[in-house]
Formats: structure tokens, sequence, C-alpha cells
């Protein structure tokens, strides 16, 4: 959420908007658009992010991570062998 905060930050002063135009465009408060932005929100909707994702012409995606992380073990060993 963090890395999302800071796009729709510079999203937004890239298109010159002030949070509170940002959060009258969406039917928000002010405070929502800087909690976001900050990641100080308690809970956000995701259909409000996503609604001023899409309206900066970005899509939010879902991508698959890994199912564990490697251990500094298993790196030698694969470097070792590889």
């Amino acid at each position: 959420m963090e890395n999302l905060g800071d796009l729709i930050r510079r999203l937004r002063k890239e298109h010159r908007l002030s949070q509170q135009a940002l959060a009258a465009q969406y039917g928000m408060s002010r405070a929502t658009i800087s909690g976001i932005e900050n990641n100080t929100i308690a809970e956000v909707g995701i259909r409000k992010v996503e609604a001023i994702l899409n309206g900066f012409g970005y899509e939010l995606t879902a991508v698959a991570r890994p199912a564990k992380r490697p251990t500094l073990d298993s790196l030698k060993k694969d470097a070792f062998h590889g």
C-alpha cells in the first residue's frame, strides 16, 4: 500500500491537483487522500484506490509472488551448484 500512496501522490502532483481537488473528484475527504498518500489511514476501500488510479490512466492489478522466500543457505547452495 505504501507504494500506491507514493504513486498517487506523484500522479496528483504531476496533474497539478491539490489533495482537496482530488478528494472532491472522487467524493472523498482531503484527509482520506492524505491518509492514502502517507499510508496512515487505517482502512481504505480498494474501490477508492482503484478509482483514483483509473482516473490517472492506471490499472490496479495483483501479481503473484513466490510462495516462499529463499534462505541464505539455499541461495549459497544454488550459487555453488549453479
